[in-house]
């Protein structure tokens, strides 16, 4: 992810980093990303089932009850394990994972474990109540999914009367004190509501925001032709880079991200090298930190049926089952191929990536998309809307 506030806006400093020195169970959760040691933040899909049925789901959930799912006990064991294994952050999520009857108690017990437990959900079934039980429980944050305003956002969602009630779920939370923030994942469909959404926060307060770019996954896999033009989405990130200036200098404290495509970061310090050179060299340090994509390094993912993924996406890959092998063990074998070869990537990676001047804050960007788009996993990331001139070719 690239912390849009945190680089363009200033809210970060390479010395923050150097003061806590760099240790993931050391940083604030807002610094994670550039911890040294990269303990990863695992994805736990604790159900497949959802309400909703949305257009671009990587799990390809239906409302309907699926076998194999971790037992309560299975659960616990995975979270003992990953506490001892000093994950920073277990992600709770779906499917949607307040469908599951004890995700409360599992929230509780990942908390009692000094993980943050943070939950990802479509936030329809957020009532005053199951807010109240998310704060008692511990939760740290809750990420709430919005892929537009009312009309874009129930048509992309499936579900007539879902935004109507996801944004009921955020007032919820901020009632009872549970951090929310929204997820919107950019699309052909729904870019054009960008700017509603950060209308939409300064509106409700939401104090955060993380735009997705597409990753072709699940029902996702049939959107490759919904993706943005190159045009398109740096006029979408500059857009969002000029938003986010305008709320931090009326004075308001709001975090925006952008997910699942590392070619923002060169973006963003070279839109800073014209109007900032040296705020845009504390970014290069701040992006040499964050180190690009972090699929099968500082993310992975226990699916619903315990199997182990380099992050959510790589539905079509398992590295091992946690029934079987404790997650610790699985992502610490030096004889799983794939694993081992995303974390050292840069000797496979083909064409652009391979030449590319950026690699060492992008780190080839997203290989399942690449994989999606070729049919190879090292072949060049098919969404980098820079220029050859700009990767330096």
């Amino acid at each position: 992810m690239i912390g849009i506030s945190k680089l363009y806006c200033g809210t970060v400093e390479p010395s923050d980093l150097l003061r806590y020195g760099r240790k993931a169970k050391d940083l604030p959760s807002h610094l994670l990303q550039f911890s040294s040691d990269k303990k990863p933040v695992v994805v736990w899909n604790v159900g497949r089932r959802c309400n909703l049925h949305c257009v671009h789901c990587y799990s390809q959930s239906h409302d309907k009850q699926y076998e194999g799912e971790l037992t309560h006990a299975q659960g616990k064991a995975l979270l003992d394990d990953l506490a001892d294994f000093q994950v920073p952050v277990v992600l709770f999520s779906g499917g949607e994972p307040l469908i599951r009857p004890d995700i409360f108690e599992l929230i509780k017990y990942a908390a009692s474990k000094k993980m943050r437990a943070v939950v990802s959900t479509n936030g329809t079934l957020i009532t005053d109540d199951i807010a109240m039980k998310l704060k008692d429980a511990g939760i740290s944050y809750a990420g709430i999914s919005l892929d537009g305003l009312e009309e874009t956002n129930d048509r992309f969602r499936g579900v007539k009367g879902a935004f109507a009630q996801s944004l009921q779920g955020v007032r919820n939370c901020q009632k009872h004190g549970v951090k929310v923030g929204l997820r919107f994942t950019i699309t052909q469909h729904n870019h054009q509501d960008v700017a509603g959404i950060f209308d939409l926060l300064e509106s409700e307060g939401i104090p955060r925001v993380c735009f997705y770019h597409l990753v072709y996954a699940g029902r996702g896999n049939k959107m490759v032709k919904d993706c943005l033009t190159n045009e398109q989405t740096r006029a979408v990130v500059d857009l969002i880079i000029d938003r986010t200036r305008k709320i931090h200098d009326a004075g308001k404290s709001v975090e925006v991200l952008t997910v699942d495509n590392h070619t923002d970061g060169p973006y963003v310090y070279m839109r800073l090298l014209k109007e900032d050179p040296a705020r845009a060299a504390k970014v290069m340090e701040l992006l040499k930190m964050n180190g690009g994509n972090n699929s099968g390094i500082g993310i992975g993912c226990v699916s619903w049926d315990g199997s182990v993924h380099p992050d959510q996406f790589w539905r079509h890959y398992s590295a091992g089952n946690v029934k079987d092998t404790p997650f610790s063990k699985i992502w610490t074998d030096p004889r799983e191929e794939l694993l081992s070869k995303l974390r050292d990537r840069k000797k496979y990676l083909k064409g652009r990536c391979a030449a590319c001047k950026w690699l060492d804050i992008c780190n080839g960007n997203f290989r399942v998309r690449a994989e999606a788009v070729t049919g190879d996993i090292w072949a060049p990331e098919p969404d980098c809307y820079l220029t050859d001139s700009e990767i330096g070719i």
